[in-house]
């Protein structure tokens, strides 16, 4: 029964209930900041996580999978751990500034690599870590370290010797569970300054960079490879303090292909650090933590709900009722179809952009398409990252796993937004054949669309 439906509380029942919200919100709200995702119902660093990681820990654990041998390097560890983990190697990202968690070993000439697929993220440095953020259906990211060195040495199957571990690093949430994210554990990327050593320079400030920032502030601190025309970013410059006002010479770091010059790329698994590869990156980081940030805010609003309910010796409802439940579950959707349907999205350059093919070949090798051969992974690079303007990150378990109340919303949302005739002026920007395309690649790839979806009316 809806909130609307219900019959006026009597004054005394009335201040009952808004006393027991209070109680019941106390705690969350006092816990409100990086930690309110430990509390109930989420208990982010108590809950055992059933990420990719965690599969292939089971795996390293059985015996069943090796990520090393005594004649390899922590390349060849490197290597096999991005084949069992699926992520491309293709997707290589390179950062030259010193914010992570091994900043000592970060530099110009030692940059950060960074490969992803869409549901895990791996980073290294060589002589250094692996780092793994790997999505949990349930918890959003889980931020792991791993030894590439360890794994290097006797069969874990047949000797004494421990297998290789992943380590759940919970000091990334200083950074990856504060307000850079909103208060969920989160993933994000910043554009700097950053001076020669690499050394950042926040004095002149930062950029928290998702899909939505212009093109000509992204990218600060990174290696970039692939041709955008005449438009500036910031990538593969260095700042320096000229009275104290940053300078930079943007056009140097335009439309680079080679960074041969850079460092020594031989010492890593590919050559660049493709354009391509970080629109998608940012795209996905947007998708990522608009998922996770709708499904903690609703299950923590139904927890909420669930115990008022109890405390009235009412039926406990899996559908929000209350109110103020109610408008998180709405907010919420509103703002995860935005996400996936790139509402938000800074355009591309006038003339678009190009990068290595040999990323486009990889992104686009798990595509799953219509009939007519049209696949949400499809790009578009000339004014747009996506021909088909539905995040392919709809396909995984993230998001299959939101709350059903939620789910249900943000169907309903995006039958609005693409329905035939469609006069949905938040989504105007979707062009006919275009949700036409959406749609067929929807029906055609997925079992789970509600029944009656689309339908007219």
């Amino acid at each position: 029964m809806s909130s609307r439906n219900r019959l006026p509380l009597s004054s005394a029942r009335a201040a009952f209930v808004t006393a027991l919200a209070v109680v019941r919100l106390a705690a969350p709200l006092r816990a409100q900041g990086s930690d309110a995702y430990e509390q109930e119902p989420i208990r982010y660093s108590q809950s055992v996580p059933h990420d990719a990681v965690a599969r292939l820990e089971e795996r390293l654990a059985a015996g069943a999978l090796r990520l090393g041998d005594d004649e390899g390097d922590e390349r060849d560890v490197l290597r096999a751990l991005l084949a069992a983990l699926a992520v491309p190697i293709e997707s290589q990202l390179l950062v030259f500034a010193k914010t992570s968690l091994q900043r000592d070993r970060i530099s110009p000439a030692t940059p950060r690599a960074l490969y992803f697929s869409d549901d895990v993220y791996v980073g290294w440095v060589p002589g250094g870590l692996v780092e793994v953020a790997s999505i949990d259906a349930q918890l959003g990211p889980i931020f792991y370290r791993f030894d590439p060195r360890a794994a290097a040495g006797p069969d874990p199957a047949t000797d004494s010797a421990p297998a290789p571990r992943f380590v759940r690093d919970r000091s990334c949430l200083s950074c990856h569970g504060g307000q850079f994210v909103r208060d969920v554990p989160g993933l994000f990327a910043r554009s700097v300054h950053v001076a020669p050593d690499g050394e950042p320079l926040f004095r002149f400030g930062s950029v928290l960079v998702d899909e939505s920032t212009p093109f000509e502030k992204r990218f600060g601190g990174w290696y970039v490879t692939g041709t955008h025309g005449r438009a500036l970013h910031r990538g593969n410059v260095f700042t320096s303090d000229v009275d104290g006002r940053p300078q930079q010479d943007l056009a140097a770091g335009a439309n680079l292909v080679d960074l041969a010059d850079r460092f020594p790329a031989a010492d890593y698994l590919a050559p660049g650090s493709d354009l391509v590869a970080h629109l998608v990156l940012l795209h996905q980081l947007s998708v990522h933590d608009a998922l996770t940030r709708a499904a903690f805010q609703c299950r923590r609003m139904l927890h909420y709900q669930h115990g008022v309910q109890r405390d009235l010796k009412e039926p406990v409802t899996a559908e929000p009722t209350w109110e103020s439940v109610v408008a998180v579950f709405e907010r919420s959707a509103q703002e995860v179809t935005d996400a996936l349907l790139s509402r938000d999205a800074a355009p591309l350059p006038e003339g678009g952009v190009t990068g290595d093919p040999a990323f486009q070949r990889a992104y686009a090798a798990t595509a799953q398409r219509s009939p007519a051969g049209d696949s949400l992974r499809d790009l578009d690079l000339a004014t747009r990252l996506y021909r088909n303007r539905l995040s392919p990150l709809i396909a995984t378990d993230s998001f299959a796993a939101l709350p059903a109340p939620l789910l249900q919303r943000i169907w309903a949302r995006l039958a609005a937004a693409l329905r035939p005739g469609t006069n949905d002026p938040r989504y105007a920007y979707l062009g006919e054949e275009e949700r036409a395309r959406i749609v067929a690649i929807l029906r055609a790839t997925r079992r789970d669309l509600p029944e009656g979806w689309l339908a007219e009316g």
